[in-house]
């Protein structure tokens, strides 16, 4: 089968097209939205395709997020997981609580401030969250293989203006859900 040829004009036309516009064409804005309205719908469809192999660890999403801050990020306090999070204090107790029962984390005290503790990942969390990053990759890495050469080398090309456009996103919103500041000290922004 003949390879399929992209439909319309190439990514960089289009960046360059409403590069040219400028910034006070309307026109270009509405592409930008458009843009913007594909990138919403694409990863709120991987993430949904992805929760199915992250259901594989056998933890709810939101204490497999928790998890995946303290190993990826380091040990942190309660509050800086929570911030992290965007959740209460009282979410990430019980989020805690229940990763903690699992063997997965465990809480230290923390050496800056002795009336704090410090949640920190176990062995056993740590290969948990190393195997549920591995399944994840694995099904991108099977998703791509599958894609048509110039439709990978087109995400190959997207995958660090994406990872770009995320810490844009983080810092420019700069807070969570009730607007606390969601900068973390447990090794990534939230």
């Amino acid at each position: 089968m003949p390879p399929r040829n992209p439909p319309g004009p190439s990514t960089d036309e289009l960046v360059d097209e409403r590069d040219d516009v400028g910034a006070g064409a309307g026109s270009a804005e509405v592409e930008w939205a458009e843009i913007a309205q594909q990138l919403n719908s694409g990863a709120i469809h991987v993430l949904r395709a992805l929760a199915v192999v992250d259901a594989e660890s056998g933890l709810t999403s939101a204490r497999l997020s928790a998890l995946s801050v303290v190993v990826f990020g380091g040990a942190c306090s309660m509050s800086d997981l929570a911030r992290a999070e965007g959740v209460s204090a009282p979410t990430m107790t019980r989020l805690v609580d229940a990763l903690e029962a699992a063997g997965l984390v465990r809480r230290r005290p923390d050496p800056g401030n002795g009336r704090a503790l410090r949640v920190e990942a176990t062995a056993a969390g740590r290969q948990l969250m190393r195997r549920a990053r591995d399944r994840r990759v694995g099904r991108l890495t099977l998703a791509l293989q599958s894609l048509p050469v110039w439709e990978r080398r087109s995400l190959a090309a997207a995958a660090p203006a994406l990872v770009a456009l995320a810490a844009q996103l983080r810092a420019g919103s700069g807070q969570d859900r009730t607007g606390t500041s969601r900068v973390s000290r447990c090794g990534r922004a939230g």
